[in-house]
C-alpha cells in the first residue's frame, strides 16, 4: 500500500507566531495563503501545514499521487483502491472517498489514540 506524500496538519492558535516559530527551524513557505489562515512549509523533505481555525486537532497527511515536494508521480495507489483495501481489513472511516469518481478524492480514518488521518488525493 503506498499512501503518497506524508505531512502533519498542525491545528495553530496563530498562524503567523506559528510561522515565525517554524521559520527558525529552517522551515519555508512552499504553498498556502496566509490571508486564508492556511500555509504548508517545507524543511529539506519534512512538511508541515499550519491551519488555524480549520482543524479541531493535528491530523497525518498522506497525499496519494504526490512525492514529497507535491509533484504528480507516474503510478500511484489511487485514494479509491486505497479506501477497498482498507475497508476489506476491518478499518471504519470517518468519511469515505465516492469509489463511482476518479480523480481528486479523499477519505478520514481515526487511530486508535483518536488521531485523524487524512488521505487526500489531488490527481
Amino acid at each position: 500500500m503506498k499512501l503518497g506524500a506524508f505531512s502533519i496538519s498542525l491545528t495553530v492558535k496563530d498562524i503567523e507566531v506559528s510561522r515565525v516559530f517554524y521559520s527558525k527551524l529552517g522551515f519555508e513557505q512552499v504553498a498556502g495563503d496566509q490571508a486564508q489562515n492556511w500555509l504548508i512549509l517545507r524543511n529539506g523533505s519534512t512538511t508541515i501545514g499550519l491551519f488555524q481555525g480549520m482543524f479541531e486537532k493535528n491530523s497525518l497527511t498522506f497525499n496519494p499521487g504526490w512525492d514529497a515536494e507535491a509533484r504528480p508521480l507516474p503510478s500511484f495507489d489511487d485514494v479509491r483502491d486505497l479506501q477497498k483495501q482498507l475497508k476489506a481489513d476491518g478499518v471504519e472511516f470517518q468519511t469515505e472517498a465516492d469509489e463511482t469518481t476518479t480523480g481528486p478524492a479523499s477519505f478520514v480514518l481515526v487511530d486508535p489514540d483518536g488521531n485523524p488521518i487524512l488521505v487526500d488525493q489531488h490527481v
